[in-house]
Parts: structure tokens; C-alpha cells; sequence
């Protein structure tokens, strides 16, 4: 058997099936299960989380665009979590109380995770809602996002995030944002988000225990819905915009610190990966997450078998010079920072995935995130 060559076509199917199998299988299962999706507007009582650690600079504007969401005043809480801050976020949050600003200051810094459990145990709604400093909502949020509770089965809500680039253009990072809420609506479409929108999400009170320091509270809101029989789904109609991080090296450090939370999750619940107890989400828990976090070992599997095989047939070394071609168009744009339109997509994909391999090895190394720094957008 021609090992290397089995080691390619393998490789290269994986990767394919993580990006575009696994959408298109959930595009087949949605001829045959397809929720239908209950939406109207609710009177319930929402508690509103935000969380900031030294947001001096940017808690004014969250603060601003918080009261002007429209939602009985009677029927919802806001609660800014300071995780710690040193700087003047608690004195300008304070300015806010008679517009019923709650400030909980958290004395010691415990990281995001550790401030939102704090916060749940103060929340009265029935509906919490999780939003970043950073992330602006629309008037219409909070209504848009509690519109999906209407439904029994559901027990947490994603919005959709808007990414505005730093030069006004959507490929690239813009493009794979796009591609990610996509593939959210086919997942709601057919069962269940396999995960949340940490910047802006929704949940049922009673969801949202068993936050800890070092888990993702997005994910492990999914997660718990999954084990009280409720799924998540995600709410085009509820936007979350934020500014792309100017700072290349910034931003491909939270790329690392996400995957890396993504991962101490994954395998704290390998219980999920039971097709017998959780059934399709199993598979999605698999693909979207797993799978797509072993792109980069397919990826190198896929350059080194092709590199042996290369003299072997004319098929063979089209393979290569393709991923070359690829790579090299990449690593010029990571270099540079000259390329535009789509010609950003090879760089975004390799930084990607090389802050997934990062990942790896800072959690094979037993790196674990619990702080958090905002990041300069």
C-alpha cells in the first residue's frame, strides 16, 4: 500500500470535510429535520452582564449604547461586572446609578468567567444576557434576542456577529465571520449551535451555572443547555458589531487564548462526543469543533506526503504546486500587509490555523487562560 499517498488523500478529505463537508452534510439534513423556528415578543423580566477590566477608555460608550436599547425599563437589569479594574471604569460606571446602573465590584481580578458568575448570583431576570465593552448592539437587540425564547426548546441565543474591518473591506477575517454565521443558521436550522457568540449572548437563568475561572462561559452555557435537554440557536436579527483589533499580533493572540479556552472545554466534556445520549450533536460537537481544530496537523500531514509523492505522477505535482502557491501568497501577505480583496483569504487562513497549532502546544503544555486584557480595536 502507498502509504504517503493515503496519508494525503486522507489529510486533504479531512480538510475539506471540516470547512465544507460538514455545512454540506447539515444542508442534507435539513431536507429531512428542519426546526421550525418560533419567534415573538416577550414581556420577561432580563438581567443585562457586562464585564470590564480597565475599560476606562471604552465603558462610557457601552454604558451610552446600553440605555438606549429598547426594552421596558420596569422589566430589565443592567449589571457592569469590574473585574479588578484599577482605573477609573468604577467611578465612571458609579456616574450612571440613577439611570439604573448597577456597579459590582469585584475587589480581586478572577478573570471574565469568575465576574459573570458573580454577576448571575445578583441577576433577578429570568433572561440573561452576556455583552462585551467592546460590542455595540442595535436598538432592537435585546428584543430581537429574547424573541427566540418564545420557543420551549431552546435555552440559549447567539447573535450574529458584524465585524468592521479597519480598512472597510469584508474579505478575509470579514469573510471567514461571514462563513462561521452561516454555518450557525444551518446548525440552528437542523439542531443545535455548537457554540455562542461570547460578545453578545442570551440564556435562561437556569442555564447559566457552573461558570469557572478557566472555562468559556459561551460554550459552557451551550453545553449545560444540551444537558437540560435544551438546544442553542443563533439570531440573525440580533447584531453584536465590533471593531477588527488594529494590532496583527493582538489579534492573533486572542485567536490563540480562544482556541486554547475552546479546547480546556472540549476535553472537560468529552461526555458530548456519546452519540447514544446526545445523538446528532455529537457528530456537530465533533466536526465543528474537534475537526476543524486538526486542520493544522492535516495540513503539515498533506505538505509532507505531497512532497514525497511529488515525482510520482503530474496530478501529484499540480497538488504541490498548489499549496505552494497558496502558502506563498500567505506568508507574502503576512509580511507585507499589502494584499487586498480576496487575495487576504490564504493569509487569514494560515494565521488561523497556526494560532490553533499555538493552541495546541500551550495546552499540551498545560497552559490554561483564566485573565483577560482588552484587546486594542
Amino acid at each position: 500500500m502507498n502509504w504517503p499517498f493515503v496519508v494525503f488523500i486522507l489529510s486533504v478529505f479531512m480538510v475539506f470535510y471540516g470547512y465544507f463537508g460538514y455545512p454540506l452534510s447539515l444542508l442534507l439534513l435539513r431536507v429531512f429535520r428542519k426546526n421550525g423556528k418560533i419567534r415573538r415578543r416577550l414581556d420577561v423580566s432580563v438581567t443585562l452582564i457586562i464585564t470590564a477590566y480597565n475599560e476606562e477608555k471604552k465603558i462610557k460608550e457601552k454604558i451610552e449604547n446600553t440605555l438606549k436599547l429598547e426594552y421596558p425599563e420596569s422589566k430589565l437589569q443592567i449589571i457592569v461586572a469590574s473585574d479588578g479594574s484599577t482605573d477609573a471604569t468604577n467611578n465612571i460606571v458609579r456616574s450612571y446609578e440613577k439611570h439604573g446602573v448597577e456597579l459590582l465590584k469585584i475587589i480581586s481580578r478572577g478573570g471574565k468567567e469568575n465576574a459573570q458568575k458573580e454577576a448571575v448570583i445578583h441577576a433577578r431576570g429570568e433572561i440573561i444576557i452576556f455583552s462585551d465593552v467592546a460590542t455595540i448592539l442595535e436598538p432592537q437587540g435585546l428584543i430581537e434576542i429574547i424573541s427566540s425564547f418564545a420557543d420551549p426548546s431552546v435555552g440559549c441565543v447567539s447573535s450574529e456577529d458584524r465585524l468592521i474591518e479597519q480598512d472597510g473591506k469584508s474579505f478575509g477575517e470579514g469573510f471567514y465571520v461571514r462563513y462561521e454565521m452561516w454555518l450557525r443558521h444551518l446548525e440552528s436550522q437542523v439542531n443545535s449551535i455548537v457554540g455562542l457568540s461570547g460578545s453578545f449572548f442570551a440564556a435562561r437563568k437556569e442555564v447559566c451555572q457552573d461558570f469557572s475561572r478557566d472555562v468559556q462561559s459561551d460554550f459552557r452555557t451551550l453545553l449545560n443547555s444540551m444537558k437540560l435537554g435544551l438546544r442553542g440557536v443563533s439570531d440573525p436579527k440580533a447584531i453584536g458589531s465590533y471593531l477588527n483589533i488594529a494590532d496583527e499580533k493582538q489579534e492573533f493572540e486572542r485567536k490563540v487564548r480562544t482556541v486554547l479556552r475552546g479546547l480546556t472545554v472540549f476535553f472537560k466534556h468529552l461526555e458530548f462526543l456519546n452519540f447514544f445520549q446526545y445523538g446528532l450533536f455529537s457528530y456537530q460537537f465533533f466536526c465543528h469543533k474537534l475537526l476543524r481544530w486538526l486542520v493544522p496537523f492535516f495540513l503539515i500531514a498533506a505538505l509532507i506526503s505531497n512532497v514525497i509523492l511529488v515525482f510520482t505522477s503530474g496530478f501529484c505535482l499540480f497538488m504541490l504546486a498548489g499549496q505552494l502557491a497558496f502558502y506563498g501568497i500567505g506568508i507574502y501577505g503576512c509580511i507585507t500587509q499589502s494584499l487586498s480583496g480576496v487575495l487576504k483569504t490564504p493569509m487569514f487562513f494560515m494565521v488561523v490555523n497556526a494560532a490553533i497549532a499555538v493552541a495546541w502546544w500551550k495546552y499540551l503544555a498545560g497552559n490554561r487562560v483564566v485573565f483577560w486584557e482588552p484587546s486594542a480595536r
